[in-house]
């Protein structure tokens, strides 16, 4: 069975465009020198049977920038499946914060491979605002329709 997670995606007013989105960029050496395609939303795994989606994106969001979620309703932005395989399950709040200050957890991988060495990466080796546009432009292709959805525009009901 293939994983799931949840993903938040912090905005603010202000900007060019009228909003900008946060992005993050996955720490470690295998991300180092890629850009476009590579950014996510502050996202990770959790298990739909034991934990509430929207419970695991505030929870992978202050692990993630160092800093708790927004208090207040998050807004569903509904899934998307990466080619992995993985159903990402993403919430929308309006909030701030300094993407210059983030503190990510870690992980531990063998590096460089085949070495016996073992090095800590944070998750997250930073973050950025950005407009819609450039959103779309760093974020992975299967998440980039989040910030469609947000940004989309509501047509009222008759």
């Amino acid at each position: 069975m293939a994983a799931t997670s949840a993903a938040l995606c912090l905005w603010r007013r202000g900007g060019v465009d009228g909003i900008e989105v946060l992005v993050v960029h996955p720490g470690g050496p295998y991300w180092a020198n890629k850009d476009e395609g590579a950014w996510s939303l502050p996202k990770g795994e959790y298990d739909p049977a034991i934990e509430l989606g929207e419970h695991a994106a505030r929870r992978e969001f202050a692990e993630e920038t160092g800093t708790d979620a927004p208090e207040g309703p998050l807004v569903a932005l509904g899934s998307s499946t990466l080619k992995s395989g993985k159903t990402i399950h993403a919430w929308a709040i309006e909030g701030d914060l300094d993407a210059t200050a983030i503190s990510s957890n870690s992980f531990e991988i063998e590096w460089p491979p085949k070495s016996g060495t073992r090095q800590r990466f944070p998750e997250v080796d930073r973050a950025l605002w950005c407009g819609p546009e450039t959103a779309r432009l760093k974020l992975n292709a299967a998440q980039a329709v989040f910030v469609e959805r947000l940004t989309k525009p509501v047509t009222p009901a008759p």
